[in-house]
């Protein structure tokens, strides 16, 4: 049931691969001819940047469009009329992705993206006017019908398109879906690791299936993003919404947490990161080893405040000499290696993604960064006129 054939979506990867090596000079040129005519296939893609842009374009385009239907017909429309345009467009959004994707073969292009988006966005929003009573509703208790379909349509979207942020909405649907089952802080942790985890076991059963398709990307993503839900979800100081306001200040507010809970995460966020790692060492899953080093950092950053200890402002010093430390340490440990290989791992850079990924963060670092203004010249003075000697005399100089 996927958009795009397997021959096709097997080709680009393949044409990726045929990148990454070329880029590193593991293959001659006449090689990288001959391997690519043989990976030649009618899916159109497009540079990441270019991506964005459409994918920012289309967005407000169907944006655009929807409020123009809105002002022209549906001003004065009662609520339940709203709705139904709402899921109409969100079924029209669908479907032109659809008609992308299969007819103009776009793939990761932006424009059927964006659209996808649209229609996840605009079914919540319809099934909120149609069927409740708007978004600040609170009176009807089948309202988890609304997060209950954002999950299931961000689910077929992954399974139908692959893209890899499709798991990132059903996760964030999931959260949502908890808060009407339970008021209880410690609950609510529970429900939504529980889901998570039967998600990761889900997806952890179905990938050693394709483990050399072109499908194991995509799992390998995926399961990374479960483990890192089910830290985020666990760690009670960075699962606070109000934590990146008052970290460095008043502790976060755990009065809903009881103490045994709030202690038993303690120890699972301990615990989680060697877990990670060692799933990610033992798979060779790049995606999944960084993961288990984010969520070990998180550990240390978080571990203060945790336990009520107070702050001080050479801690993200001391922190950034074990991370420096414990790198060289490794790359050391895998140089020192026959070949410079421990266990099929090496430091030595084997793909020219990280060449490609580098570049994109320094474009983007680039553009965000604010532009440096010259420095102004300091203000001339009534007797400007003069300065360098230019005096002048009978209209010989430039000045007078």
């Amino acid at each position: 049931m996927r958009a795009y054939s397997a021959s096709s979506e097997e080709a680009l990867h393949a044409r990726d691969l045929l990148k990454d090596w070329s880029g590193e000079d593991f293959l001659t040129h006449a090689q990288y001819q001959e391997m690519e005519r043989e990976t030649v296939c009618d899916l159109r893609r497009t540079n990441i940047f270019l991506r964005m842009v459409l994918f920012f374009f289309t967005l407000l385009l169907v944006g655009a469009a929807g409020g123009l239907l809105f002002v022209l017909f549906l001003e004065q429309a009662s609520r339940q009329a709203v709705g139904a345009f709402l899921l109409i467009s969100a079924a029209g959004s669908y479907a032109g992705a659809e008609f992308a994707s299969s007819r103009a073969k776009l793939h990761r292009y932006g424009i059927e993206e964006a659209l996808l988006t649209c229609s996840i966005g605009l079914l919540c929003v319809g099934m909120l006017a149609l069927f409740f009573n708007g978004l600040a509703s609170s009176d009807h208790r089948s309202e988890f019908l609304v997060p209950v379909a954002g999950t299931i349509a961000s689910i077929w979207i992954w399974h139908r398109f692959g893209l890899v942020y499709a798991p990132v909405a059903a996760m964030i649907f999931v959260a949502w879906l908890s808060s009407y089952w339970t008021s209880s802080t410690s609950a609510l942790h529970v429900i939504v690791t529980v889901f998570f985890t039967a998600g990761l076991i889900a997806v952890t059963g179905i990938r050693p299936r394709h483990r050399f398709t072109y499908l194991n990307n995509e799992y390998s993503v995926t399961e990374a993003l479960l483990w890192l839900g089910i830290y985020l979800t666990l760690n009670l100081q960075l699962s606070q919404a109000d934590l990146l306001a008052r970290w460095w200040g008043v502790p976060v507010d755990t009065a809903g947490v009881s103490g045994w809970f709030y202690w038993t995460t303690f120890v699972l966020i301990w615990c989680l990161p060697p877990i990670v790692l060692l799933r990610g060492v033992r798979q060779r899953d790049r995606s999944v080893i960084v993961v288990g080093a984010v969520v070990a950092i998180l550990t240390l950053v978080t571990n203060k405040s945790y336990l009520g200890w107070p702050r001080h402002t050479w801690d993200p010093m001391l922190l950034g000499a074990l991370l420096i430390g414990t790198a060289l340490f490794i790359r050391r440990w895998l140089a020192t290696g026959p070949g410079e290989v421990r266990h099929g791992f090496t430091a030595q850079r084997l793909s020219g993604k990280d060449k490609r990924w580098l570049s994109v963060g320094t474009a983007v670092l680039g553009a965000v960064s604010p532009n440096i203004l010259p420095t102004a010249s300091p203000a001339k003075g009534p007797d400007a006129h003069f300065d360098g000697g230019a005096s002048g005399g009978g209209g010989a100089s430039s000045d007078f």
